[in-house]
């Protein structure tokens, strides 16, 4: 019975849906022709499945969640993106995700493990890193990057082509308008980092040694002495044998023209709450 699939009478399955094994679809879903249901998976009421989307396995959508609806974006010409989700991602009530656009990316992609509150939505051609946590409300614009273990809180709106770092921490009610260094807090209206995000490290079991030498990293950066571009100079030499190091090197190295998020001017680099002790 455990892989028997169960379809409550009032929700509409079109034909050509792909159901995987012990599906459980309640009252007054919609699957249409081009979904993909993965194994184990439960919509529990009220929910939309639109466009061609796919749905990891084990993962659980609560009511008036909308998952495929097509991109928000006036240079989609209709043609077919797809939404991919990953297993084991929780998905809770009016969450909307949207597939990608004809005249980009092509495919919005969310991470296996994903935790998205209510009304969290996630736009057009981002990509969401595994482990990923939304608050109730968290909202991205299109073309975002979101990394591996982030944590989105309530009501934060990331800006359209913004980067996440791995393991950033992006604090309540912000406004995020340039990306975000890997393992930082960041915090506002317009957000500004402030400082490492050690409880995140120490969940994911960094070393205090590494946590120490993130730390001498991010205020070799954002020296307020020098321009950021010498730190960056600086850094490189002086962390060259230290990949996790290298990860918020080489992610504002990558940057192009882009915009990224800095500490405030008053009180220094590291204005925050980052003490590890």
């Amino acid at each position: 019975m455990e892989n028997q699939s169960i379809i409550h009478p009032s929700a509409v399955v079109e034909p050509g849906a792909r159901l995987g094994a012990g599906v459980r679809i309640g009252p007054f879903c919609y699957v249409n022709a081009d979904a993909t249901i993965g194994d184990q998976v439960e919509l529990v009421s009220h929910v939309s499945v639109l466009g061609a989307t796919t749905i990891g396995a084990s993962s659980k959508v609560y009511p008036m969640a909308i998952l495929g609806a097509p991109p928000q974006n006036a240079k989609h010409q209709g043609g077919r993106t797809t939404l991919l989700i990953g297993a084991n991602c929780t998905i809770r009530e009016g969450v909307t995700m949207h597939t990608g656009t004809d005249t980009s990316r092509g495919e919005t992609v969310v991470g296996e493990n994903g935790n998205f509150l209510a009304y969290a939505h996630i736009a057009h051609d981002c990509i969401v890193g595994k482990n990923a946590t939304f608050a109730n409300g968290a909202t991205l614009g299109g073309h975002c990057e979101i990394g591996d273990n982030v944590n989105i809180g309530g009501l934060t709106a990331v800006h359209q082509f913004v980067r996440v770092g791995d393991n950033a921490f992006l604090g309540g009610c912000s406004a995020v308008v340039g990306d975000v260094i890997p393992f930082a807090i960041a915090v506002g209206n317009r957000a500004k980092l402030r400082g490492l995000n050690i409880i995140g490290l120490k969940r994911a079991g960094l070393p205090r040694s590494e946590i120490h030498l993130l730390r001498k990293c991010y205020y070799t950066i954002f020296d307020h002495a020098h321009p950021v571009g010498e730190n960056i100079e600086s850094a490189k030499a002086e962390f060259a044998g230290s990949p996790i190091a290298m990860k918020i090197i080489d992610f504002i190295s990558s940057r192009g023209k882009r915009h990224y998020a800095v500490p405030p001017l008053k009180g220094g680099a590291g204005d925050g709450p980052d003490d590890d002790d």
